[in-house]
């Protein structure tokens, strides 16, 4: 299914009951709106309705090329732009990586439109831009942006001698078919461009200007994550107002809907019956 928003169109996967209340399930990098398949089969038995799209850059009808394109805010109106298409006022939002940061942003700018607030991963890029700020093992472990934020070094190492690095880079989320379903649509051309795009736009001034959460809100987060740590993941109790969960999966790596898909529904449908 496609859906037209802001002059886009973006790819979307839909499941579950037509009457059922709405679920927007918002993916990371490098990833696709197929992340969810392990975990909507649980939403759907509940009754829900679940819209996931291929968000900008990852579309190929929404790739705009300027880096500009992607900053936080552009991608925030991007998820209000595709409720809107679909007749949706309001929806359960959930976010992986930087579908979190998204879902983030959507929570505090547009309350009116997310019921609930389930984020995988990311904390609230407030509680991210601190930790970057003040803590320098989380630089360490974020040190890997400054490789894509440059522009064709990124390109030529990700996708040298058929993505090897980037294959490596998704290892955690499970067999080489798996891998390869994430992998190989990033080997399009532009389509690695656009989705490192993310990352060349961001700002620490944005990710602070996120202001606080206040509709009911759940952070999923793995301890096997090398990506985020405790500090940034502990953060995000300062930047909600609303009932506030912290959910956190042992034993688990950074990919937690291919991972543990089961632990991540349970917690989207506690947050959803809240």
């Amino acid at each position: 299914m496609r859906v037209d928003a802001r002059g886009l169109t973006f790819d979307l996967r839909t499941g579950g009951p037509e009457e059922g209340a709405p679920v927007l399930l918002l993916h990371g990098f490098p990833q696709h709106g197929g992340e969810w398949d392990e975990v909507v089969p649980a939403l759907h038995a509940a009754g829900l309705r679940t819209y996931a799209p291929d968000q900008r850059g990852y579309s190929p009808g929404a790739r705009p090329a300027a880096v500009e394109a992607y900053r936080i805010r552009e991608l925030v109106a991007d998820a209000a732009g595709v409720l809107d298409a679909l007749g949706v006022a309001s929806a359960h939002v959930v976010g992986h990586d930087w579908g979190a940061a998204v879902a983030w942003g959507l929570a505090a700018a547009h309350p009116d439109r997310v019921r609930t607030l389930t984020a995988v991963s990311v904390p609230h890029p407030a509680a991210m831009a601190h930790a970057l700020a003040t803590v320098p093992r989380q630089r360490a472990r974020s040190a890997y942006m400054s490789l894509f934020r440059r522009p064709g070094t990124a390109e030529r190492v990700l996708l040298a001698m058929r993505a090897t690095a980037l294959r490596r880079m998704l290892g955690g989320v499970g067999d080489a078919a798996r891998v390869a379903r994430y992998a190989d649509p990033m080997r399009e051309p532009g389509a690695l461009t656009a989705a490192l795009n993310w990352y060349r736009a961001m700002s620490g001034a944005d990710m602070r200007a996120v202001g606080p959460v206040g509709v009911p809100t759940t952070f999923v987060w793995s301890d096997g994550d090398v990506a985020i740590g405790r500090t940034a993941a502990e953060g995000c109790v300062a930047h909600v107002t609303g009932d506030y969960r912290f959910v956190e999966l042992a034993g688990v790596t950074h990919w937690i809907p291919d991972e543990a898909p089961a632990p991540l529904a349970a917690a989207i449908l506690a947050r959803v019956a809240s």
